[in-house]
């Protein structure tokens, strides 16, 4: 979007123009002339914008649900945001983190490859402190994790996947697993030194410690969903959950309308003569044999035989056969 100017700006440029100092002609020339992008092919966009803010807005959900997760866990301030989005090489983000740090490496089942989470040691070192009973103190000892402090680390972030999980849902449906906790970024090598993978960076403030969570998801494991990712894709879901839904509501709504349901125990004909000379006692034969089944009438139509008996001192039926559509049997 072309940057607004303010009214003292426009006011410069139009007094520009009419001294001189700016042609009006040349600058009409430059604006129709062709604009010159640099692309660097070493830095290939494979994300689209559409993606991007797909991403931004999974993953803004998925900052507030570890906000809610880790109040719970650690039981002090926690604030954690989306700070950036960004595509570059997986080389590049490698040698962006530290060189001591928290690696949390994970299986994306049902796609093919690898996500990984970067946790600042200060952030990390935090919440295993709160953890262990602290106040929260960061201490960044990394290179001398006990047995304890990394089975303890693994857990937590094993359950900070089920986040993960919840904020993808409305994409894929993901099982992530652990499997590995690594420190060195140099002995991590998840894609090749090329592939393009989108870094989205959360700001995480733990008490009174601050540091970033950098999740790094590959191109090539993405690749599959990205179709998904578009708003396009969003809208198209969107509206077939609200006609579901609707067509779910109707279903209810049908279920518990009510309809008259009635036993034929059999048929007769008689004259208008013998019908004017009925009385009290009388006995109207019917065309209808013991043995035979009744026939049950759901509003207006057939629909099932039955046998006759009693419930609880009731006379009932109990439905024997479905009537098929097109029987004519009367």
């Amino acid at each position: 979007m072309a940057d607004i100017l303010s009214q003292g700006e426009i006011d410069a440029l139009l007094s520009a123009i009419s001294t001189g100092e700016m042609d009006a002609a040349q600058l009409k020339k430059e604006e129709n002339e062709k604009k010159v992008k640099i692309y660097d092919f070493k830095r290939a966009l494979r994300f689209s914008k559409d993606q991007i803010r797909s991403l931004t807005r999974i993953h803004e959900n998925y900052a507030r649900l570890l906000t809610t997760f880790f109040s719970a866990q650690l039981r002090t301030f926690v604030q954690i945001s989306v700070a950036s989005v960004d595509q570059l090489p997986y080389e590049e983000f490698i040698r962006s983190v530290p060189k001591m740090t928290i690696l949390n490496v994970f299986d994306a089942y049902p796609l093919e490859g690898r996500f990984l989470i970067e946790v600042n040691p200060n952030i990390a070192y935090s919440m295993l402190d709160r953890l262990l009973g602290g106040r929260g103190t960061s201490i960044n000892k990394i290179e001398n994790l006990t047995e304890i402090e990394t089975k303890i680390m693994t857990q937590l972030f094993q359950r900070m996947l089920e986040s993960f999980e919840e904020a993808w849902s409305s994409v894929i449906e993901f099982d992530l697993t652990m499997e590995e906790l690594e420190v060195n970024p140099q002995f991590l090598q998840m894609v090749s030194p090329n592939e393009t993978v989108v870094v989205i960076s959360l700001s995480t403030t733990i008490g009174e410690t601050s540091g970033m969570f950098n999740i790094c998801l590959p191109h090539v494991v993405l690749e599959e969903i990205l179709p998904k990712l578009s708003v396009h894709y969003w809208m198209q879901t969107k509206k077939k959950q609200r006609e579901n839904v609707e067509i779910e509501a109707l279903e209810e709504s049908v279920k518990l309308a009510k309809v008259p349901i009635n036993v034929e125990l059999g048929r007769s004909s008689i004259s208008i003569q013998e019908f004017l000379q009925l009385e009290l006692g009388d006995i109207i034969e019917l065309n209808q044999l013991i043995d035979k089944p009744l026939l049950v009438n759901v509003g207006g139509h057939r629909k099932y035989y039955a046998q006759p008996g009693k419930l609880r001192n009731n006379i009932a039926v109990q439905i024997t056969e479905l009537i098929e559509e097109g029987d004519g049997n009367e």
